[in-house]
């Protein structure tokens, strides 16, 4: 079927950020130095205090404040701990750049001074509110959709846009107006698209042009469908009336078109048989008749002609 509407090509910025891995240490192994360090340093300070309290003097103040330190270093690898849940990512800054992201679920160590921002890679969906356009035609209708979505590249996502989720929100909406904008809720019998009539291809379309709107905020566009079409209720029962007069005309053709087959049918079948042989004017009389009993929506009642055919 071809279209007879212009494809809109959305020019999205091109991204600036690209996801990449960042650099972590296995969370255990650093867990038990930071452990050794805490329980270190708390036995190195009551040595400390042993000293003093026996009068080392000096060599016990130093040995309070290595271990004051010691502590002091533990504590701080205890600020590096990270854990990454299935289906999630962090996005990990260090004073202010981004430095990677760590994708691989479990307990990872990374530099105690970033900050690591969570960021949900699981499969989403966002279903439009019930929206109320004009079709190609002018025709208000409402029409609702969803869209299923992943973050594919969680950079994009936090330094792209303000809020991707609201992003994703907003696009989705306006390619749902474009799409219900560019296309007639019904062809009506002409070579063109159509909302009603062609649901794949609009779907195809409408997930062409969400993906194209959201690429750039890093995000995977995997089904979008729409899940509510109808006309707007002031001109529902109009169409609704146009539509059933466009069945009873089509029921009728159908019933015409097998009429006029059967009393061929007919006619032929006499000839062939040699059963009675009719004039024009009674050929006249006879499809006439036929056609009254075949087409007509009510019962008819036969008359009995007990005298020739021409009384």
């Amino acid at each position: 079927m071809a279209d007879t509407l212009a494809e809109t090509v959305v020019e999205m910025p091109a991204p600036r950020t690209n996801e990449h891995p960042a650099r972590a240490a296995n969370g255990f192994v650093l867990l038990g130095v930071a452990t050794v360090l805490v329980l270190g340093g708390i036995a190195l300070f009551v040595l400390g205090i042993v000293m003093l309290a026996t009068g080392a003097g000096q060599g016990g103040l130093w040995l309070l404040l290595v271990s004051g330190l010691i502590v002091l270093a533990g504590l701080a690898l205890c600020m590096g701990f990270t854990a990454v849940a299935p289906g999630e990512a962090r996005v990990v800054q260090l004073l202010g750049r981004y430095v990677g992201t760590l994708r691989t679920p479990g307990f990872q160590w990374v530099n105690p001074i970033t900050m690591r921002r969570r960021v949900s890679t699981r499969i989403r969906n966002h279903e439009t509110d019930v929206t109320k356009v004009n079709d190609a035609d002018g025709n208000p209708i409402q029409i609702a959709a969803v869209v299923v979505w992943q973050v594919k590249d969680t950079a994009q996502a936090v330094f792209e846009v303000d809020d991707f989720v609201e992003f994703v929100a907003i696009q989705t909406e306006t390619a749902v107006r474009h799409i219900a904008g560019n296309y007639p809720y019904d062809a009506q019998g002409e070579p063109r698209l159509s909302l009603r009539d062609n649901a794949d291809e609009i779907n195809e379309r409408l997930s062409t042009e969400v993906a194209a709107r959201v690429d750039s905020a890093g995000v995977k566009v995997i089904e979008s469908r729409i899940i509510h079409l109808a006309y707007a209720p002031e001109i529902a029962q109009a169409m609704l009336r146009r539509q059933q007069a466009g069945a009873v005309v089509a029921a009728r053709q159908r019933i015409v078109e097998g009429a006029v087959g059967m009393v061929e049918m007919a006619l032929d079948k006499l000839a062939e048989h040699d059963v009675v042989e009719l004039d024009e004017e009674r050929k006249a009389a006879m499809v006439s008749n036929l056609l009254v009993v075949l087409v007509g929506d009510r019962d008819t009642q036969p008359v009995v002609n007990t005298g020739t055919l021409y009384q």
